[in-house]
């Protein structure tokens, strides 16, 4: 039997519909779960969990937090870096904040508002970051274009000339009133603080360096969260920094913890791709069983 030209075209449709779903809906999710349960692969097919006797601590290709039910970081454990995924390492708000290199200026608070807390920059976030990883640390948490009290180092510039001439106006954008700015003037203009709802955008933003060095002594990881906000790994830098405060809280010393953190660092994958790494979770749970804590 001849079918007509347009039945043809859409049995043909169907028969590569049907085709198609087979091999692609059924037949290959079949076949890559046939596979993930070879051994070798089964562990990390499952989610990579961990268990501590009978109980599931998480997974070692997630991150998560070490802290107590306020936030407050614990002693005893080595501290995962930021995460700006949901409320901090939700597999189900995965992302970065999407903030760049020119977030520089905050968003003061309403002052009229109690429940108003503003919205930080990503300087402003790094700033404050810092000096919590130094205090926390015993370290200098000092960074370049950060204000000892830890939010971005900015000035609106005023001009005579709009972007030139003579200064007839500066302002510390991220230190609302009453604030003190963090410097007294700007090329002989005494600094004000920033008032809620002024309008600054004619100044011309200018970040002060400071005299913080170079080099931080809080790594770039302690502060910054990374582009997926799950990432398990800090730097082995981090590890080190965080060392003396664990193996204080832990009864032994500086020297073991550097120890233990060599025995989980990972060098870079394949020899050559990315950078050295420890795996938090995998660090922490060696130290509860070699190092517990002792009430």
């Amino acid at each position: 039997m001849h079918l007509p030209p347009w039945i043809a075209q859409y049995m043909t449709a169907l028969r590569t519909l049907l085709v198609l779903t087979v091999l692609v809906g059924i037949a290959y999710p079949l076949a890559v779960t046939g596979v993930a349960q070879l051994p070798g692969l089964r562990h990390r097919a499952g989610g990579s969990f961990t268990k501590v006797g009978d109980t599931t601590t998480g997974s070692t290709l997630i991150g998560q937090s070490f802290t107590d039910k306020d936030g407050n970081a614990l002693a005893r454990y080595f501290q995962s870096r930021p995460s700006a995924a949901g409320s901090g390492y939700d597999p189900t708000a995965t992302g970065a904040s999407n903030l760049g290199p020119e977030s520089v200026v905050d968003t003061l608070p309403d002052p009229s508002n109690k429940n108003d807390t503003g919205k930080r920059s990503l300087l402003s976030q790094v700033c404050s970051r810092s000096v919590a990883v130094g205090k926390l640390e015993g370290v200098d948490g000092s960074r370049p274009y950060c204000t000892p009290a830890g939010v971005g180092a900015v000035l609106a510039v005023f001009h005579h000339s709009g972007a030139t001439g003579p200064v007839t106006r500066v302002v510390s954008l991220n230190e609302a009133c009453p604030a003190v700015p963090f410097v007294t003037s700007y090329q002989g203009v005494d600094v004000q603080c920033a008032t809620f709802g002024v309008d600054y955008t004619k100044g011309v933003v200018t970040p002060v360096r400071g005299g913080a060095p170079n080099n931080p002594k809080v790594p770039a990881d302690a502060v910054t969260a990374s582009g997926s906000g799950l990432d398990p790994h800090i730097s082995p830098a981090y590890a080190k920094l965080q060392a003396p405060r664990v193996a204080k809280a832990r009864g032994t010393d500086d020297a073991t913890m550097q120890k233990l953190i060599a025995e989980h660092t990972r060098g870079r994958a394949l020899g050559f791709m990315g950078q050295p790494n420890v795996n938090v979770l995998e660090l922490n749970i060696a130290l509860d069983r070699r190092y517990p804590v002792r009430s």
